[in-house]
């Protein structure tokens, strides 16, 4: 399969298509090499004047560097816009390349899936109905931090781009936070279009073994239910496809359980929104996550993601109407929301079943280098492995979702509001003060920030409870209605336990922190006041005493437990900034 996969692409560069304004660098070099930024920049213009009445060539965002970061819009019907596309119910697909920049075969395969679309009958028919959005980097920088070596655990191109953005960000990790500004120019691109399909295309990192490629997609295993039978059939289409080409798919991400461990085999499961296909999820659309197998060389895959491009097209041309309908549907779902169960996030339970992994001889073995036990691969002895494999999959944490939506005070509202645009989440502002709200308030009894620095942000970890309270809003708090098509994109931002929710990228994490203290001789003289003020204290007190023999031996324990409960207390501390309401407060 191997020597058949390189010699179809090697016979498509020297000839003829060596002068072809379409032609990349990865093709006239027989897929050694992979092109600079500026070849997606004149191939871009190149498709848009060749094939005028059916590519337009735009811009969508310029990069920290000051990079343009470039798309190209392809379809047969003449709906250019998202809006004509809109008006005429025509399906959207859009697909990316290059979000991790080392991992570029998502450009040059979707540069010649363009070409054979348009001048090789490839996929007939798919782009008269759909249209297809295709960018070929995402990270343009990174793409731009061009050597030998950034991806060491790759085979080829020569050359490629780093992984992360000038401003050294993981896109990949930051959908919900939308930190970087290439991030938030996807966001208002997925806005604009609103693509029923989103595919994200990578190459995985990992073991070595014979499966070429991984295709997952959400919702599957999570999401909005009904909407999962799409995405289970977009899947199973994609890879039954791709077998027909000859691959080996796999339907889950293939990272041991156990590093570099091949026995301790798989877990399957649901990506946080964090991540593309995650985050599309959210949206109830479809989310596709392309991982082509970093040990194959690079022209087997192109040519794999080629195959995979033009498997999704082809679905969407097919099904995309009947698809757009149940997207429709969830987003009815979404708007209903209020006051039922939702799933933060998922994991697989203990079943376990066995499958056959088409894997190399192995041993395993200290090193003479680093003193590890290290596995060591012989891809001359291909062997069939029995392993398991966890995939039923479950919700892990359930919130009932408030009835009416969020309130976020006026103290925080800016911040917060610049998240919500960036997510397209609707909110109104208060245009005067309200007193006296009942609401939901969430204080937490714990929590953890972490040691070290993580996408450029400390890590918060809270544990805690939703209770009735009473509070007064002041004039320019945000009102987050429930009652929308993203109520699982503002859930998942809002909620303190989500998993990507901006408490958790530590958006919140001044209103975490204690600002107010007690010296110890005070506390012992308003302690000693309490005691005899109040008998019922008293007895608490001493029943700690006696019952909980760490808080006994502890001093600043024993003092904290007469200051929390002493008007100075500082009734802020803890408290999330962001309420929740069973009716709209205005």
């Amino acid at each position: 399969m191997r020597t058949t996969l390189l010699a179809a692409l090697l016979a498509l560069a020297p000839a003829a298509l060596a002068q072809s304004p379409l032609a990349t660098v990865a093709e006239r070099s027989g897929f050694s090499r992979t092109g600079r930024y500026e070849e997606v920049i004149a191939l871009c213009e190149a498709f848009a004047r060749a094939h005028a009445d059916r590519v337009r060539c735009e811009s969508f965002g310029t990069t920290p560097e000051g990079r343009p970061m470039k798309l190209l819009v392809a379809t047969a019907t003449g709906a250019f816009t998202p809006e004509a596309a809109r008006e005429r119910g025509i399906p959207v697909t859009l697909m990316q390349g290059g979000i991790h920049a080392g991992e570029i075969d998502g450009k040059d395969a979707g540069f010649l899936a363009l070409r054979e679309l348009l001048e090789d009958g490839a996929a007939r028919g798919a782009l008269a109905r759909q249209v297809f959005v295709f960018v070929p980097v995402f990270n343009v920088d990174g793409h731009e931090r061009f050597r030998a070596w950034n991806r060491p655990n790759q085979r080829g191109p020569e050359e490629m781009g780093f992984r992360v953005t000038a401003q050294n960000l993981n896109l990949n990790r930051d959908y919900m936070k939308a930190d970087a500004p290439e991030m938030r120019a996807m966001l208002a691109l997925l806005q604009r279009w609103d693509p029923l399909v989103y595919v994200d295309l990578h190459v995985t990192d990992g073991a070595k073994f014979e499966h070429d490629v991984s295709i997952q997609v959400e919702p599957v295993n999570g999401g909005d239910e009904p909407l999962r039978a799409a995405g289970l059939a977009l899947r199973s289409g994609t890879i039954e496809r791709l077998a027909k080409h000859g691959s080996l798919p796999l339907p889950f991400y293939p990272s041991f359980v156990v590093n570099d461990d091949p026995a301790s085999g798989f877990v399957d499961g649901v990506a946080t929104p964090r991540f593309s296909h995650g985050y599309a999820m959210l949206r109830n659309r479809l989310g596709m996550l392309v991982e082509t197998h970093s040990w194959r060389p690079y022209p087997h895959r192109v040519r794999v993601t080629r195959n995979t491009i033009l498997a999704v097209l082809e679905q969407v041309a097919r099904d995309g109407r009947r698809w757009q309908a149940l997207a429709a549907a969830a987003d009815a779902r979404a708007r209903a929301l209020g006051g039922t169960q939702v799933a933060l996030d998922y994991q697989a339970t203990e079943a376990v079943r066995s499958i056959r992994f088409r894997g190399y001889a192995y041993t395993r073995a200290p090193s003479e280098v680093s003193g590890a036990l290290m596995t060591r691969y012989d891809e001359t002895r291909p062997q069939v492995w029995t392993v398991p494999l966890r995939d039923v999959i479950v919700p892990r944490t359930l919130v009932t979702a408030p009835r009416a939506g969020y309130v976020v005070p006026a103290a925080w509202a800016e911040r917060v509001a610049a998240k919500l645009d960036a997510h397209g989440v609707r909110y109104e502002r208060l245009a005067t003060p309200v007193a006296d709200v009942d609401a939901e308030a969430w204080r937490a009894r714990t929590m953890r920030f972490t040691g070290e620095s993580f996408e450029g942000r400390q890590r918060l970890t809270l544990d805690g409870a939703w209770t009735r309270e009473r509070h007064s809003l002041g004039a320019g708090a945000l009102y987050v209605p429930i009652a929308q098509d993203l109520s699982r994109v503002a859930i998942g931002l809002l909620e303190p336990n989500a998993p990507d929710a901006l408490a958790g990228w530590g958006l919140f994490n001044a209103a975490f922190e204690r600002k107010e203290y007690m010296e110890d001789y005070v506390a012992e003289e308003e302690a000693e006041k309490m005691l005899v003020a109040d008998p019922a204290l008293r007895a608490e007190f001493e029943r700690r005493l006696r019952e909980d023999a760490a808080f006994a031996k502890d001093p600043q324990a024993r003092l904290e437990f007469f200051y929390r409960r002493h008007a100075a207390w500082d009734e802020r501390y803890g408290l999330y900034p962001v309420l929740r309401v069973d009716r709209d407060p205005r």
